[in-house]
């Protein structure tokens, strides 16, 4: 049985950051961190190191967004932040640049610059090759450049 307590003490920031930085939306990161932990629980996987760990984490967290974003249900429903706007603290200029992104650009972006992993890393947790992951992370930091120009 694995020490879920402990992974969710480690790993549970780097979970949740990524899932609202994929998603967009907290109360959509808080059903993909709860989906990922349950099945860390469930799958009791016994890795190798810490590092792997926070891996399979991270990818099972990525592949819980894309689940999400592409489900139909989600197609035909209003979020609710649209249905009853909540004041929300100031965003920086760049929070609010990274948000107006593609979905996949702000998972690279993350994994890039907020978890510090190396492109090749990133080629692996994402099951791409590493020469596409660092066209798409130019193209992703390009688009968001353009977004950030565009601001007043």
């Amino acid at each position: 049985m694995p020490d879920t307590t402990g992974a969710v003490d480690r790993w549970g920031p780097a979970v949740y950051r990524l899932a609202c930085a994929v998603t967009g939306s907290r109360s959509d990161a808080d059903d993909v961190f709860q989906e990922v932990f349950l099945r860390y629980h469930r799958a009791a996987p016994d890795f190798e190191s810490e590092t792997h760990e926070k891996a399979w984490l991270l990818r099972v967290t990525v592949n819980r967004c894309k689940s999400l974003l592409a489900s139909p249900w989600r197609k035909r429903s209003i979020p609710l932040e649209d249905v009853y706007a909540c004041p929300e603290p100031e965003a920086s200029a760049v929070a609010e640049a990274l948000a107006a992104l593609p979905p996949g650009d702000r998972t690279l972006l993350h994994l890039y610059y907020y978890e510090g992993y190396r492109t090749e890393e990133i080629a692996r947790l994402l099951g791409r090759n590493g020469a596409t992951v660092r066209s798409q992370l130019t193209r992703a930091r390009q688009k968001l450049g353009r977004l950030l120009k565009e601001e007043p």
